[in-house]
């Protein structure tokens, strides 16, 4: 059991710095839908970027 702790450990680092960028990817795209919004008035940036 002993030798388990650190794999343990490194198991909940790793937990904590996805849950760290999910959540920053969660922010990211909450802003996201209002420079969409932006970008329909214009039309044409936001039909060439979902071709890609």
């Amino acid at each position: 059991m002993p030798q388990m702790a650190p794999m343990l450990w490194f198991y909940l680092f790793i937990f904590f710095l996805l849950m760290y960028i999910i959540f920053l990817f969660l922010n990211f795209f909450s802003k996201l839908p209002s420079m969409i919004n932006f970008n329909k008035k214009m039309k044409f940036p936001i039909n060439f970027f979902w071709k890609w």
